[in-house]
């Protein structure tokens, strides 16, 4: 069981208080989609340890040796490892010091796994300004369309990730003779993000893909003031008065992108963000630039990759050989 602090005398307010921030910040350790990640992955083993008669908990490292040899067929390595930090978590969490995750047999099971099934991520298309052109112009002239247009033309502006489109509120807004400027707050579910961001957006040249214009469209349409910008819509044209989900924003993007005829298996919610650095790299945009605007640490190898992507063709040493 996990352990409790028992003290010997009666305890004091301060303490009481010391004891409520301490639960707090073990609390916020973790994001809100790791927990609901951990907790999925959790379930999984469960099942797999109910259906074969195994204890679960404490684990003996052949049962989760196991566990990952009967899922390596159907699961990436990257979500295995998450799988383990799941379990690792669990072992923690109900007071055992040692987890057995970190036990020598199924180190190597997992070593082995990554050899035979290989490491690499299937990442997702990242969406680039022509294809962001063709996708809002498929936007219905409707207030959920209005919505969703400066939804994808703000984010990729930004370089926004789902959860700092959904967060966005009005207070975060300045609009002024030459554009917008944005706050982003940082979120706790973005491992990249650190700290809170202002990122600019100015005027567009054309008036059917400028960012400014279609926010300030669809809010006079929508007669936001105050709170969340992006909010759902029926389809009786009433405006939700909370924000949208994060997993909404995502839906909301592969759905507009399908009525532009593209496949959505190949988007994510993640596809503005990416295609905006994609896009700014092979635009020539300067890599610091990319990053204040996304808010991205300084070393970043996820920006980096985005980067390498951009340049390919632009940057790209075959060029220089005369063939």
């Amino acid at each position: 069981m996990q352990e409790q602090i028992v003290p010997l005398n009666p305890l004091s307010r301060n303490l009481k208080e010391l004891i409520e921030k301490n639960r707090a910040f073990i609390a916020a350790s973790k994001s809100p989609n790791t927990m609901r990640g951990y907790r999925s992955d959790w379930a999984d083993y469960l099942s797999f340890a109910t259906e074969h008669n195994l204890i679960a908990l404490p684990a003996d490292p052949a049962t989760v040796s196991l566990y990952l040899t009967s899922r390596s067929s159907s699961l990436a390595a990257a979500t295995l490892a998450r799988r383990l930090s799941a379990i690792a978590f669990h072992h923690s969490r109900a007071g055992y010091i040692e987890s057995p995750t970190y036990h020598p047999l199924v180190r190597e099971t997992f070593k082995g796994i990554r050899r035979e099934i290989g490491t690499a991520q299937k990442a997702k298309n990242a969406l680039l300004a022509e294809q962001i052109r063709q996708i809002v112009a498929c936007c219905p002239e409707t207030l959920a369309g209005l919505r969703d247009k400066s939804l994808y033309l703000v984010s990729f502006a930004i370089g926004a990730r789902r959860s700092e489109s959904a967060a966005l509120r009005m207070e975060d807004l300045i609009f002024s003779a030459e554009g917008l400027i944005v706050t982003i707050a940082k979120s706790k579910t973005d491992q990249e993000a650190f700290g809170s961001r202002k990122a600019a957006i100015p005027f567009g040249a054309d008036d059917a893909t400028c960012p400014v214009r279609a926010l300030k469209r669809y809010l006079k349409a929508a007669g936001i003031v105050s709170s969340f910008v992006f909010r759902a819509i029926d389809q009786k044209q009433r405006v939700s008065p909370v924000g949208l989900h994060p997993d909404s924003v995502g839906y909301i993007i592969k759905r507009c992108a399908a009525r532009a005829g593209m496949k959505v298996e190949e988007i994510s919610g993640h596809s503005l963000r990416s295609g905006f650095c994609t896009e700014a790299s092979r635009q020539s945009v300067p890599e610091y630039l990319i990053r204040r605007q996304a808010g991205f640490k300084p070393g970043s190898k996820t920006l980096d990759r985005y980067i390498r992507l951009g340049e390919m063709f632009t940057r790209n040493a075959v060029s220089g050989l005369g063939l």
